[in-house]
């Protein structure tokens, strides 16, 4: 496993997005201006089937007004409760669009849900970079790293810059939990094994969450350390064994609906955040019935 370098301590700011109690991430390099994002929402109301772009439009003037350059525009995993922000934020900044390889299982497994035809690409091509397990890049000077985190979805990954690591649905909060790994393509064993090699890292390391509820009212919180997973994870903490993660896992998930804006959001993030278009250029998205 890549060395985590825990001398480098990069600022991130976060935000929240209520409608999907998503959290993204502006992630400044400490020794220059360049900066990253991370799992960046579009926010979509159904009943009118509008788009609107607020949250993506804060990140991008908190980086303009500390006069940042954007260089990656990193997501987890293809998300099923929000619509990635991605290309929106590309088109005002620039950066490159990053996503796990196992992307085009993801995309191989919903072209069949949603009918897609032979024009949608099943190759992660709609995306700038197709990260492999332990791959390193850099945001200015600081140096980063992506590992392969299979079981909410196949080609979910954590990214670690610097003495920060970025868990999409891996993880929650200690008092949230683990992410449902009953989507297709999802294992709950193999998020085990994923969870234990987040943490595997240091203690001192700091892990962001994509996501956070409010378990029991508190407030939403969103950074924790992995030192604070292992004692305290109310699903893996403890010392918690496969075989009793595994069955707490699926009988858990058997009782979850599905979330309200996985239709949309698996359309457009499986093209790296783009909307499709039906054959007049219009953006149109499908309802497939009793697929899911």
């Amino acid at each position: 496993m890549t060395a985590v370098n825990l001398d480098q301590h990069p600022d991130v700011t976060a935000f929240f997005d209520a409608q999907s109690n998503t959290i993204s991430y502006l992630v400044k390099d400490p020794a220059s201006t360049a900066c990253a994002v991370v799992d960046a929402v579009m926010q979509f109301d159904y009943a009118s089937g509008r788009l609107s772009y607020d949250s993506a439009d804060e990140i991008i003037a908190a980086i303009k007004a500390q006069g940042l350059t954007l260089e990656w525009i990193i997501e987890s995993h293809v998300h099923a409760d929000h619509l990635s922000g991605a290309p929106y934020i590309q088109q005002k900044l620039g950066g490159k669009i990053g996503i796990g390889e196992h992307i085009t299982e993801v995309q191989d497994t919903f072209g069949k849900v949603f009918n897609e035809g032979t024009e949608f690409e099943r190759d992660g091509s709609q995306f700038d970079k197709l990260f492999k397990d332990g791959d390193r890049y850099r945001v200015g000077e600081m140096t980063c790293f992506a590992l392969h985190t299979p079981g909410h979805t196949p080609a979910c990954m954590v990214h670690v810059m610097g003495n920060a690591a970025f868990t999409g649905d891996t993880l929650f909060m200690p008092d949230g939990g683990s992410a449902r790994a009953d989507f297709p393509g999802g294992d709950a064993g193999q998020l085990y094994d994923s969870i234990q090699r987040v943490l595997s890292l240091p203690d001192d390391l700091r892990l962001f969450v994509c996501h956070d509820y409010g378990p029991g009212g508190r407030a939403i919180s969103w950074e924790t350390t992995v030192g604070e997973q292992k004692a305290g994870n109310i699903h893996i903490g403890g010392g918690t064994s496969r075989d009793e993660f595994v069955k707490m896992r699926e009988a858990r998930d058997a009782q979850l609906s599905m979330p309200a804006l996985i239709i949309p959001s698996l359309q457009v993030n499986i093209r790296a955040g783009e909307v499709p278009r039906d054959a007049n250029g219009n953006m149109t998205l499908k309802i497939p019935v009793n697929k899911l």
